[in-house]
């Protein structure tokens, strides 16, 4: 029984911003991701979406398995992980916000974090279309815990209405924003209709875990081959973002 396995992170899928712009680290070249796929691919590893993994997860299949997650929603994203993706048949989930469709990262700008296009609608359905999942990053990617409960309540319940209907496919997979959450955001994951919810918490993600506690696996710009291999192995990571 697979009782351990990575959930991978990513952000954008792009040519990274010069040196010295803020999380610039949050960006992976496609070169690096395309290999990265397809080294998994070639030690007969599949990518799967939090939908397709989650009976891998819950140890009702077995497997050569990992996650493929993207927060955010980026445009980038569409046109740069798709096709790699599509190529090796593999899925994965990527979490909007819905509010953003064709929108951009504005929750970045008081970092002066450059300003990066998110899908259009028509985007997100065509990811669907292609096998690919949509997740909900929530209404406009939120603290949850600065929000009254009835706020966070409405973020987490009422984005996932207007994805599914987006998308024509009822949306079953949450990201906690910026992994922040409590308790109680769990419990609302799952009233909400949800299946399953990722966070930042750094490690491999099994049963132990929960269905709304999933611990993820963050690949950054700097992260070479080795320690992509050491961290889909181990989950072990080290701090650095950049």
């Amino acid at each position: 029984m697979n009782t351990s396995i990575p959930i991978l992170m990513y952000h954008q899928i792009d040519v990274p911003a010069p040196r010295g712009t803020q999380f610039r680290g949050l960006t992976v070249h496609p070169k690096s991701f395309a290999r990265q796929m397809r080294w998994m691919h070639r030690l007969g590893y599949r990518g799967l979406s939090m939908r397709d993994l989650m009976p891998y997860l819950k140890g009702e299949r077995t497997g050569k398995v990992f996650g493929v997650t993207f927060d955010d929603g980026f445009r980038n994203v569409f046109n740069n992980a798709l096709p790699v993706l599509t190529d090796l048949g593999f899925t994965s989930t990527n979490y909007l916000v819905a509010n953003q469709f064709d929108g951009g990262n504005v929750w970045d700008a008081q970092n002066n974090v450059p300003f990066s296009p998110l899908m259009t609608q028509a985007e997100a359905r065509a990811w669907s279309q292609a096998g690919q999942e949509v997740g909900s990053h929530t209404l406009d990617h939120v603290h949850l815990p600065e929000l009254a409960l009835e706020d966070a309540r409405t973020q987490m319940t009422l984005s996932r209405q207007i994805l599914s209907e987006v998308v024509e496919q009822e949306v079953t997979a949450f990201c906690y924003p910026y992994g922040h959450f409590n308790a109680e955001h769990a419990v609302m994951a799952a009233e909400a209709g949800y299946q399953n919810a990722t966070t930042t918490r750094r490690g491999l993600a099994g049963p132990q875990d929960g269905p709304f506690l999933l611990p993820r696996v963050g690949i950054w710009r700097t992260t070479h081959m080795l320690r992509f291999f050491q961290k889909c192995l181990t989950g072990h990571e080290n701090r650095r973002r950049g």
